[in-house]
């Protein structure tokens, strides 16, 4: 069973998505309570390696009201992403020969755990852009059409 926490809509406007991911993360019991409650973005977020580890940089998981003085964190810290070293090494090798970038697609719950959802991204140009909405736009005119037809 999956529920969703958050998306990063801006993801696939702002990149072509080639390869994803699934991944756990390491969090504290207040971050984990306060996702249970909604309170996170994934705008501006990305994925970083560092020695074998990849992070999540700039998510934002708010602080949980709740929770006592000693357990205040950062609400913008770097998170550890808990993949396999095999999956490590085919997302290090993509990064530093393409350049490409690793971006999170989507926070869930699954069986009670926090997964992420990574990809591997190429960036899109302006051209891109304005044709990936103009294609969208059209989609959906020709949807309005098949439903007024009827």
């Amino acid at each position: 069973m999956r529920k969703t926490i958050t998306v990063n809509r801006q993801a696939s406007y702002e990149y072509f998505i080639e390869d994803k991911f699934e991944a756990g993360i390491v969090l504290e019991g207040a971050e984990v309570k306060s996702l249970r409650n909604g309170n996170c973005n994934l705008k501006d977020s990305f994925c970083y390696l560092t020695g074998g580890d990849i992070y999540i940089k700039n998510m934002h998981i708010a602080v949980y009201d709740k929770a006592g003085a000693f357990n205040s964190h950062d609400s913008k810290r770097d998170r550890k992403l808990l993949l396999h070293k095999s999956e490590i090494a085919r997302i290090a090798g993509k990064v530093n020969a393409k350049g490409m970038t690793v971006v999170p697609l989507s926070l869930y719950f699954s069986d009670g755990l926090v997964k992420a959802e990574i990809a591997l991204c190429r960036g899109k140009q302006n051209y891109d852009k304005k044709r990936s909405i103009a294609e969208k736009d059209r989609k959906r005119e020709l949807e309005r059409e098949i439903k007024n037809y009827g």
